[in-house]
């Protein structure tokens, strides 16, 4: 078995993320991220600019934030990943979601550039856990106070990303 096929163990993560990776489908997760970057995408394509400032309340985040937010969460949750993996014993600090989307600028910018940045950002994540040795699977280190490992931060990635097309679909009443 393929070291991104096996499950993180709950004692692998801030039991806070097992809402995320409990998400994820019981296969290898670079299949789920594969899977889940062809699904986005045709999701994203198929929004108009319109649907992009949708906020389901007035103080609720855009469709152009969610996708930004996303967006921005994998790239922290991959430069952990990378960090861990490489054996770098530094803690990491936390990030406050919030202050990234109120000075992300996501609205200003077009759901098709949205769109392509996820799909980058995406292709750089699947290359980054591709790419990896077995043993950089099971290493850990210090993310926000908490210790995860690589293996986690991978399901992480792919479960943030299934609990906001969520969002999108139940809140946003998206198409997916």
């Amino acid at each position: 078995m393929s070291a991104s096929a096996i499950r993180p163990a709950k004692s692998e993560y801030d039991p806070y993320y097992h809402r995320y990776i409990s998400l994820v489908p019981n296969e290898d997760v670079l299949f789920a991220l594969d899977q889940q970057l062809s699904e986005t995408l045709i999701l994203l394509r198929s929004l108009s600019e319109q649907h992009g400032t949708f906020r389901y309340e007035p103080n609720k985040w855009s469709v152009k934030e969610v996708l930004g937010h996303v967006v921005d969460t994998e790239r922290i949750m991959g430069y952990r990943a990378l960090r861990i993996a490489r054996n770098d014993r530094t803690p990491l600090s936390g990030f406050e979601q919030d202050d990234y989307v109120k000075n992300g600028g996501f609205d200003q910018r077009s759901v098709g550039n949205l769109g392509r940045e996820f799909e980058q950002v995406r292709r750089a994540t699947i290359s980054l856990f591709r790419n990896l040795e077995p043993a950089a699977w099971e290493r850990t280190g210090i993310a926000n106070n908490v210790e995860v490992s690589v293996r986690a931060l991978a399901y992480i990635i792919a479960g943030h990303e299934l609990h906001h097309k969520a969002i999108l679909k139940d809140r946003y009443g998206l198409g997916i």
